[in-house]
């Protein structure tokens, strides 16, 4: 195969609850203080030479092995002609001013809300003082990390692990979150409320957290540390015999081969994975990767309208394929669902609470009632679990809002799935 340097610059953008945009400039002069991250290809015996000189971060073995490199060192993998190599990009989040966070609490605060509007809304019940269930699933959330002591969340935390490390692939037993939106999403999947019952609450409280660190604290992330974190909870589901949700609040707007292989494994593993739309909207065909997956349930973002129990989607939350409207069939680049996205209130980096609005609040709420259905119904497969919800979600049509139509739409997918 022949190998082609790529010239110029390319811009992805990557959602977490806030946006993200990365400029990954190739092919411009370099200094030998440069690095890249990149992935290698070609013939066993080349791939082995490579390895033994540059070292493995990844092995995706037929996928090819990721490293990294300096300026010198990718300018003699380019001239190796039996190599194809590709430099994966690194993505860094700005974020857009009505979506950015409000300042935290402290420790030993109390939230403004215990059952924040989301949650009374996936629940169905306005009045809800404390929710329930998810015993017995875990939950992945690739992000940020965690406050693994936040009182909230620290008796539900089970796994660890830090993807995120420059010079080490994998640290066990470390998620540390010094950005805030990884504890953020953690909390609206299982906050248990604490100790003394004063806390938040998330959609299921006694799930456990797999809280996989795939971004710095910066929010940046490479697409084989988060690939390599995909396979790690498919491996650990089926090491452990659990029940396994991979939650991811990010995204880009190119499909990555590494992250898309790695996803279909999951998927085969019987893992239900779920993952942001994006915030890209309101124009047509902006869902972002994963999310855009076939093998990824995509979650849009909703807001509550005047407080009245009336939704619609957010102008924000980025749109599927217009032209796939009312098919009832998810494929690539469809919205699958929608939840609660706008003014989330949850747990926060330095042990208070924090309100952010974002597709990335949207899909914990998701992800989270996955789990709570998943636990009354151990016996079901991933697939099953998905149809469950789906048809929850027709059952609860968003209608109104720009891009919104009756039925299965571009903007909304089946609807709002609900506990009740």
């Amino acid at each position: 195969m022949k190998k082609r340097r790529i010239l110029g610059s390319a811009l992805l953008s990557f959602v977490l609850g806030i946006s993200m945009f990365a400029t990954v400039a190739f092919g411009q002069q370099t200094t030998s203080q440069e690095t890249y991250r990149v992935l290698i290809q070609g013939p066993a015996s080349e791939k082995a030479k490579a390895k033994t000189s540059l070292g493995v971060r990844w092995d995706f073995e037929s996928k090819g092995f990721t490293t990294t490199v300096n300026a010198h060192q990718y300018q003699a993998l380019l001239n190796n002609k039996n190599l194809t190599i590709e430099i994966l990009p690194e993505l860094q989040f700005i974020s857009k001013t009505e979506l950015a966070a409000k300042p935290g609490g402290t420790a030993g605060s109390v939230p403004s809300d215990q059952t924040p509007w989301g949650i009374q809304a996936i629940y169905n019940d306005p009045a809800i003082a404390k929710t329930s269930g998810g015993s017995g699933i875990r939950v992945a959330v690739l992000d940020t990390g965690v406050n693994v002591s936040h009182a909230d969340l620290t008796s539900n935390v089970e796994q660890c692990k830090d993807f995120s490390q420059s010079k080490t692939s994998l640290v066990e037993g470390s998620c540390s979150d010094g950005n805030g939106h990884g504890t953020h999403v953690s909390g609206t999947v299982l906050a248990n409320g604490g100790s003394n019952g004063q806390g938040i609450y998330g959609v299921a409280p006694e799930a456990k957290l797999w809280s996989y660190k795939v971004l710095n604290n910066r929010g940046s992330g490479y697409s084989d540390d988060i690939a390599a974190a995909i396979r790690k909870a498919a491996d650990e589901a089926t090491r452990t015999g659990s029940h396994v949700i991979i939650s991811m609040s990010l995204g880009s707007s190119v499909k990555d081969s590494l992250i898309s292989s790695a996803v279909d494994y999951a998927y085969s593993k019987g893992v239900l994975v779920v993952a942001a739309a994006g915030n890209d909207g309101p124009t047509g065909n902006t869902i972002g990767y994963p999310g855009a997956l076939e093998n990824v349930v995509a979650v849009a973002a909703l807001e509550n309208i005047i407080e009245n129990g009336t939704y619609r989607v957010a102008d924000f939350s980025s749109r599927g394929n217009p032209s796939t409207d009312g098919d009832y069939v998810i494929k690539e680049r469809d919205v699958e669902v929608s939840a609660p996205g706008r003014a989330i209130e949850s747990t926060w980096k330095d042990g208070g609470y924090n309100t952010i609005s974002g597709t990335s609040m949207a899909t914990p709420h998701v992800s989270g009632l996955a789990a709570k259905i998943w636990a009354g119904n151990p016996s079901w497969s991933n697939l099953q679990l998905r149809s469950e919800l789906q048809n929850r979600a027709m059952n609860n049509d968003i209608k109104g809002g720009s891009g919104s139509a009756t039925g299965d739409d571009y903007s909304s997918g089946f609807g709002f799935p609900r506990a009740q």
